[in-house]
């Protein structure tokens, strides 16, 4: 099953992070927090203003962003967990040095 988000949103795949052992100690699952980094599945055409225009999104497929805790709606689609989340909650957008290097081209 595919799934094409409207307008302004994207959707997500959380990226989970490394699990880290401090002191020997291992944190189970249901005690760790949800990574708020994740990889644009997919993304909407973009925001409709009032006049009819679109505005492109600034993020599209690909992209590694990082998002506010609290962000988005959970899904999930053949057993995947995936978050909806609007572009204004995207915080930022993970670039890589190459990347960065270039002028920030992507």
């Amino acid at each position: 099953m595919t799934v094409r988000p409207l307008h302004d949103r994207l959707l997500v795949k959380r990226i989970e992070e490394k699990e880290a052992i401090k002191g020997g100690i291992i944190i189970p699952d249901t005690a760790k927090e949800k990574p708020q980094e994740g990889e644009v599945i997919a993304a909407g055409n973009g925001k409709k203003t009032e006049e009819g225009k679109v505005i492109p999104m600034d993020v599209k497929k690909g992209d590694r962003i990082l998002f506010g805790k609290y962000s988005g709606s959970e899904i999930k689609i053949d057993d995947q967990e995936y978050l909806i989340l609007r572009e204004d909650e995207v915080l930022g957008v993970i670039e890589s040095a190459k990347q960065s290097a270039a002028g920030g081209k992507r």
